[in-house]
């Protein structure tokens, strides 16, 4: 028999232990592949080990949960029974307590090693794991294989009566989860909030993930302002546009841009001589690339690189050009507005004033105001019946806007002030006085 000394040491023994295994546990699955990874290849066998137990945790896990039952199970043996008697003995004792030393004994005794386990066996051990979770399955995964190897027949006959019971209750093993895309919009978020990242790359990865969502007609020039060389106009008409337009590719058509040309550069038509007519340099005309204007913004990409142009043509589902995208359009999605070298260009869709109102294009993208202003997500059009902020308009007054027309939605002020017959060309969106649009920079 043993005695008390010998009964408490092996108790902080069985509680050592199970910090071990529930230390171990918790470092397994907070530790990321790619560190364990770069770990084992710069030579690491316990990085090696623990990659191995990673790739396949149910036997490991499976181990652990039989250690940690057994030190439960014996711990309660030796605590519960050994050490209440003694106590108990020592209490009465005390003429006060002598009627309730048996239970005041048991309790004391539960009520230490409980707190001995969570402080010791369990909290401590965890928290040690997620300060270093590589360094600490790293150090303890060669240990833990040979264990899982002794107790691989108990770990399989347990593993075989589990699926049994499951298939009982008709329960079947479910696939593991991908990871999705808002799990990393939120893992950016965290990041950003520690200063792990910076507030631009939490940004460029959330518009990132989102372009992809995005069809291409929330990016694309519309068709009314696709500034576009007819190839039946006079030389002199032709070189004037393109000086004053400032672009560096043009879609080429007869009559309108149904009748599409080709594409031409600036640079191809001065090498051929500035006073050459449109119509003479049709054997210099590039094939452009066509995208759907329901596609994702990602198949413009995957055009421009098929193409090597950096334009390509929006066409609906008859094949009438509805506009064109550009790759600055697919850049301006990811970083934001890209400003012109030469200053701000006439059409620019979206314009902060003095006054801190912005003078916004109603062919502008729903999603980019919603960016811009940090307005809901349901500004964004999608799954609705528009994609532009004139659609948005629209769809609020439930009409076609006039000017002078007014809303309010979300802490700002939406007042249309110029038409271009039914279409909203002009939209000024002002923070209302005391709301939280108003106070942000």
């Amino acid at each position: 028999m043993l005695g008390v000394a010998s009964q408490i040491a092996v108790i902080v023994v069985l509680t050592l232990l199970n910090g071990l295994f529930a230390m171990s546990e918790t470092a397994l699955v907070s530790s990321r592949k790619a560190q364990l990874r770069q770990r084992a290849e710069a030579g690491d066998r316990g990085a090696r080990a623990a990659l191995a137990l990673a790739e396949s945790p149910t036997r490991f896990l499976s181990t652990v949960q039989i250690g940690i039952s057994l030190i439960g199970v014996l711990a309660g043996a030796f605590g519960g029974a050994a050490l209440a008697g003694p106590l108990a003995e020592a209490l009465r004792g005390v003429p006060l307590l002598a009627p309730y030393a048996g239970p005041l004994a048991f309790g004391a005794v539960v009520v230490a090693i409980t707190y001995l386990s969570l402080i010791i066996g369990e909290l401590v051990p965890k928290r040690l794991a997620l300060n270093g979770p590589e360094t600490v399955v790293s150090s303890v995964a060669g240990p833990m294989r040979l264990l899982s190897a002794v107790t691989s027949p108990a770990v399989w006959f347990l593993s075989a009566s589990t699926e049994a019971v499951l298939r009982l209750l008709g329960v079947r093993q479910a696939g593991a989860d991908p990871v999705s895309e808002q799990e990393v919009e939120i893992l950016m978020e965290e990041g950003a909030r520690a200063g792990v990242f910076e507030e631009e790359e939490r940004d460029l990865v959330a518009r990132a993930l989102r372009l992809d969502d995005r069809p291409v007609r929330e990016l694309m020039t519309p068709r009314p302002n696709v500034v576009w060389l007819d190839a039946d106009d006079p030389p002199e008409d032709v070189l004037r546009l393109a000086r004053e337009s400032r672009h560096s590719w043009f879609p080429v058509a007869r009559g309108d841009l149904d009748t599409m040309l080709g594409l031409a550069s600036v640079k191809d038509g001065w090498a051929r001589g500035p006073a050459e007519h449109p119509a003479e340099l049709l054997g210099a005309l590039r094939r452009p690339a066509l995208v759907p204007e329901g596609a994702p913004a990602t198949r413009a990409l995957e055009a421009f690189k098929r193409s090597g142009l950096p334009l390509a043509v929006v066409i609906d589902e008859r094949g009438h050009t509805e506009g064109v995208v550009t790759l600055t359009d697919v850049l301006e999605a990811l970083v934001g507005e890209v400003p012109d070298a030469d200053g701000p260009a006439e059409g620019e869709t979206i314009v902060r004033r003095e006054d801190g109102s912005w003078l916004v294009d109603g062919l502008l993208a729903a999603e980019e105001l919603e960016d811009r202003l940090s307005l809901s997500e349901r500004l964004r059009g999608r799954g609705a019946g528009y994609q532009t902020v004139g659609g948005m308009v629209m769809e609020a007054l439930g009409r076609v806007p006039e000017e002078g027309d007014r809303f309010e939605l979300e802490g700002h002020s939406f007042e249309v002030v110029d038409m271009d017959g039914w279409r909203v060309d002009k939209v000024l969106v002002s923070p209302r006085r005391g709301s939280e649009a108003e106070e942000a920079p």
